[in-house]
């Protein structure tokens, strides 16, 4: 693709640092050191013992997650492209006395930034796939940083809540923008980002990627990963609905009328052969 999407996409985050840094709820992790991110508490039946492994969490933002699989007992690396972001996630780190080194790369430039370093564990959040254009060479770079029988663990928004219009005021549920993985991505100009905050983002400008299932599927497979188990859950972990949402038990959100009507998230994991 002729448009820079790494450049206009990391300056988006980079504005976006300050306010999450305020509103992430940081001083959380740093007052109570058994406290743990939701993001992670929701797979903790599967994430299973992660004590003592080699972990790597890409795309790793402001580190919440990450200190969390620390917390857990791994030798953690977080590695972004953002540094403002991983500026707070070390100084995050440090206030917490967690041991954990931080990379400043792209994805796909991970081998590399990490001198070939492979992992027991790699582990990718919510909403990270959608900035990366091919699924492809996402899953060849995943493959080339596990050691053989090490496990990918990645928890992602659903393409099909991705390829949802904004939420309407008559809550219908519209397909708007494409299920499939394009190469020129979906340009997305917003003021705003995901937690409420006054003012507007200095960089609104963002290019995102959708990626269908499977895509996913098929890519990690030809990565030579086995799949050993993919689940889809109902709920979100941001207000992704609107007046159509409601808050579950879990801190999480889902449609309010029928959340049967849409897989919003997927929990999949696959072994390096």
């Amino acid at each position: 693709m002729t448009t820079d999407y790494v450049a206009i996409n990391r300056a988006n985050w980079d504005s976006r640092v300050p306010i999450h840094a305020e509103r992430y709820g940081l001083e959380k992790y740093r007052a109570d050191s058994a406290w743990l991110s939701e993001i992670v508490r929701f797979d903790l039946p599967r994430l299973g013992d992660v004590s003592g492994l080699d972990a790597l969490h890409l795309q790793c933002h402001l580190g919440p997650d990450t200190l969390t699989l620390a917390r857990l007992g791994a030798r953690v690396t977080g590695l972004d492209f953002s540094a403002p972001a991983l500026a707070v996630a070390r100084d995050l780190a440090r206030d917490c006395g967690a041991q954990v080194r931080y990379v400043e790369a792209e994805v796909y430039d991970a081998v590399e930034a990490l001198d070939g370093q492979r992992f027991d564990l790699v582990y990718t959040g919510i909403g990270a796939l959608c900035w990366l254009p091919s699924i492809e060479r996402w899953a060849t770079t995943v493959s080339r940083l596990l050691k053989p029988g090490g496990r990918l663990f990645l928890r992602e928004a659903h393409p099909m809540l991705w390829a949802l219009c904004d939420p309407r005021p008559d809550e219908l549920l519209v397909l708007d923008y494409p299920y499939f993985e394009t190469e020129e991505g979906t340009d997305f100009f917003e003021l705003k980002t995901y937690v409420q905050h006054d003012g507007d983002l200095s960089s609104p400008r963002t290019i995102s990627f959708n990626h269908g299932i499977g895509e996913i599927l098929t890519a990690i497979l030809n990565a030579g990963l086995r799949l050993v188990a993919f689940e889809e859950h109902r709920s979100v972990p941001w207000d992704a609905f609107g007046a159509a949402g409601v808050r579950d038990e879990q801190g999480e959100y889902r449609l309010r009328e029928r959340p049967e009507r849409l897989a919003a998230t997927y929990t999949l994991q696959a072994i390096k052969e």
